[in-house]
């Protein structure tokens, strides 16, 4: 196909930014070394090894090292659309849309140079509705915190699961902090700090067998006691 609503001119313009970018684009590339992808991520971080005792560290050097490969993958795009456009300026084909084969306007080359197509037929003009993986996993936004809150009869492991693990070695909080809760322990200062953990009713906490189910005892702790003061369940428990 031969262009014929540009004239030599301002081809020649356009060559000549065209080979300005590409020069400016290679020169990024050297000069970076790639981004930095010459060296792997282990000679990157100066660590003896990838796995170690400082993970925020490794977190962010595995981020820079995701952000250069993404920097460099959009210079490569861009250096390979500059070549693209290059050619066809040699074969003729320059400034007709590749799709319908419609001029492409003086006033879109200016502005993208790189361009083989119109405004209509540009491959990249529709916006993506693919969505991050993680945004899966961080719903609702803001309120992970306690997911039994939002979802009924929700029972998985929440970031409510998570402070409590993470509560149960210990805070700075002390009972005299406690408002309007007659709190006596360290322990009753957790979150829900009665919720039976490991069992549903009361009595598993403290009914067991052995190995082979045949012989049943009593584990006679604190909620067994707690048991017999509220006068609940079997009368044949007693406190011997």
């Amino acid at each position: 196909m031969t262009t014929t609503h540009l004239t030599n001119a301002q081809l020649r313009g356009l060559r000549s930014r065209l080979n300005v970018d590409k020069a400016a684009a290679e020169q990024r590339l050297a000069s970076s070394e790639h981004y930095g992808l010459g060296d792997s991520l282990r000679d990157e971080s100066g660590d003896l090894s990838a796995y170690d005792n400082h993970p925020a560290d490794a977190a962010t050097e595995t981020y820079e090292r995701g952000k250069d490969i993404a920097l460099h993958e959009q210079e490569e795009l861009h250096l390979n659309r500059i070549e693209a456009a290059l050619a066809a300026m040699d074969d003729g084909s320059y400034g007709a849309c590749r799709v319908c084969g419609e001029p492409i306007p003086l006033a879109r080359l200016q502005a993208i140079p790189d361009t083989l197509y119109c405004v209509a037929h540009s491959p990249r003009q529709d916006v993506s509705d693919r969505r991050p993986a993680e945004e899966s996993f961080l719903q609702p936004p803001f309120g992970r915190t306690s997911l039994d809150d939002h979802e009924d009869g929700y029972n998985g492991f929440d970031g409510e699961d998570a402070w409590q693990i993470v509560e149960s070695w210990g805070t700075s909080n002390t009972p005299a902090m406690a408002e309007g809760r007659e709190i006596a322990s360290y322990d009753q200062m957790a979150i829900e700090a009665d919720e039976m953990d490991g069992y549903v009713e009361p009595y598993e906490s403290f009914v067991a067998t052995d190995i082979t189910g045949n012989r049943r005892f009593i584990v006679r702790n604190e909620t067994y006691n707690h048991y017999l003061d509220n006068e609940e369940g079997e009368p044949l428990l007693d406190r011997e």
